[in-house]
């Protein structure tokens, strides 16, 4: 039954029988089968059906809880006590700025302290690696928080916070940092991603349109246009642009500094797993004091 529990939990995720079909590599009609036979081994029915379609019932509402309870348990008794004797994959999500930063001292420490966890490392930007935790494709992330509300499945810790600057040519005049917006190009940190919008909610609130001239997500790059004399740019103090002292002047925002915050996002029901509680201990020996 752990199958048909597995394929339930799968349909509401994917919000329709052929949905998630694709997600679990099967036809709509043997997802209908398993959901089938979880309804007649249950005693209940979990969806209303009509016509071809089929909604959630209240009966369905009540059963997503408890089935991912039954999931943890299901996974939990497969995990050995002692993290020597653990062997498997632990598939970790991060963020461009993370997976060169951060995740290098992270899984050395993973490694020598549990020789058997196979990291797998899986790159993206916040939104899609979120999703990918929600639906159980990876196990956790590292992510810039988002600015919505969490699932109440998913779990998000603060990981760090990284102060935002104006980073302009190196030999540009310096002024005030509004001003020097407001009067030179602007290569914008990607509006769509989670960091953009904070460098436009900022842009707003100090009514500053920036002449924008590029739009792009790679923080490294975008220090590249701005070397390049391309214009200048707001961008968080963070990857690998920091060590490699870059043709650029950093510019502090003084009183006007804004933050991203990094969060190690994972789903409830896997955070005390020994493989999670030994991640969120290299990450924290990873980060410093």
């Amino acid at each position: 039954m752990i199958r048909e529990l597995k394929t339930f939990l799968t349909v509401v995720r994917c919000g329709t029988f052929a949905a998630a079909g694709k997600q679990v590599g099967l036809t709509q009609s043997a997802v209908s089968a398993q959901i089938k036979n979880l309804e007649e081994s249950l005693g209940i029915v979990l969806f209303d059906r009509t016509g071809r379609t089929a909604t959630l019932n209240a009966a369905g509402v009540r059963a997503i809880p408890l089935a991912e309870q039954i999931m943890a348990l299901f996974a939990a008794m497969g995990t050995p006590e002692r993290l020597e004797e653990y062997r498997g994959e632990l598939r970790i999500g991060a963020i461009g700025s993370v997976q060169t930063c951060l995740m290098p001292s992270i899984l050395l420490r993973l490694r020598q302290q549990s020789p058997g966890i196979e990291p797998k490392l899986v790159p993206g930007v916040s939104l899609n690696l979120l999703n990918q935790v929600d639906s159980g494709e990876i196990d956790l992330a590292i992510i810039i928080r988002p600015p919505f509300s969490l699932p109440k499945e998913l779990d998000a810790e603060l990981v760090r916070s990284e102060p935002f600057v104006l980073i302009v040519p190196k030999d540009a005049a310096i002024k005030d940092p509004l001003s020097m917006l407001a009067e030179n190009p602007f290569v914008r940190y990607d509006r769509s991603s989670f960091g953009g919008r904070l460098v436009t909610q900022f842009l707003r609130k100090h009514r500053i349109q920036p002449n924008q001239v590029l739009e792009l997500d790679e923080l490294d790059a975008i220090v590249k246009m701005v070397e390049s004399g391309l214009g200048v740019s707001l961008i968080p103090l963070a990857g690998l642009w920091v060590d490699n002292d870059p043709a650029v002047t950093i510019v502090g925002l003084g009183e006007q500094t804004f933050h991203r915050e990094l969060v190690l996002v994972s789903r409830y029901g896997s955070r005390q797993s020994p493989p999670h509680r030994l991640f969120r201990d290299c990450l924290a020996d990873a980060i410093p004091a």
